[in-house]
């Protein structure tokens, strides 16, 4: 089968793979991906990918996306992991709904109670409209937060 990303290693992107691979700098990804770069490039071993998954318990597809993330998005980029765009949940409170919240919370409790409650806040914070829709535990974060 013909591969469609081919990979060439500069000497400088060789050396540092290499260096990677010799001194377990990163982690286990980082030094395996290093050493799939270095056994696929084509001035090199130039290993299949059946070859490189059997020699580093890998499947080939793992091999195959490793040679399009350098072809595509360079050495650096192919070597260490990409964050993520966005969060996997999105923030509920910006700083200013935040900041009201802190700020109810060190003030004195409404008549008939002591102290504030994790969920009298939370109800606090709805009924007077500061946030549509809040729980107990996102009010204990915020509040944990400046803590």
């Amino acid at each position: 089968m013909q591969k469609k990303y081919i990979v060439r290693l500069s000497e400088a992107e060789r050396q540092a793979a290499e260096e990677i691979v010799k001194r377990l700098k990163g982690t286990s990804q980082k030094v395996r991906r290093a050493q799939i770069l270095l056994q696929s490039d084509a001035d090199g071993p130039n290993w299949t990918d059946v070859q490189i998954a059997e020699a580093y318990r890998c499947r080939r597809q793992t091999v195959e996306n490793v040679r399009q993330r350098f072809v595509e998005r360079g050495f650096e980029e192919c070597l260490n992991r990409k964050r993520r765009d966005t969060p996997p949940t999105p923030k509920l409170l910006d700083g200013k709904q935040e900041a009201t919240i802190v700020a109810m919370r060190l003030g004195s409790p409404p008549k008939g109670y002591a102290n504030w409650s994790l969920r009298l806040l939370a109800r606090k914070v709805v009924e007077l409209g500061v946030a549509e829709s809040i729980s107990h535990e996102t009010a204990r974060k915020t509040i944990k937060k400046t803590a």
